[in-house]
């Protein structure tokens, strides 16, 4: 096969096609190893999450607003009412 002549012009515009395309590659691992990192981080996210239900259930634990603690408790939030206001803090 005999050597293939290439003009200037097609030098540069192939060069500038490979410039372009190392961009747009470099874009994409990028782009792909943020995904991996966010995959990741969703992944631990959600064993966090179960590890902290199962905790919950195991141990039981219950959450209450101050506002649902004193309906129940209404006696106590007549105390707690007259220390704050009389800037008495159980000290």
């Amino acid at each position: 096969m005999g050597k293939m002549l290439v003009s200037d012009e097609a030098r540069q515009k192939f060069s500038s096609l490979r410039r372009v395309f190392d961009e747009v590659n470099s874009a994409l691992q990028t782009k792909f190893s943020q995904l991996i990192e966010l995959k990741e981080a969703e992944e631990k996210s959600l064993k966090e999450s179960e590890r902290f239900e199962k905790e919950i259930i195991e141990k039981k634990i219950s959450t209450v607003t101050a506002d649902e603690y004193f309906e129940k408790h209404p006696e106590l939030k007549k105390k707690f009412d007259d220390e704050i206001r009389n800037d008495y803090w159980g000290y």
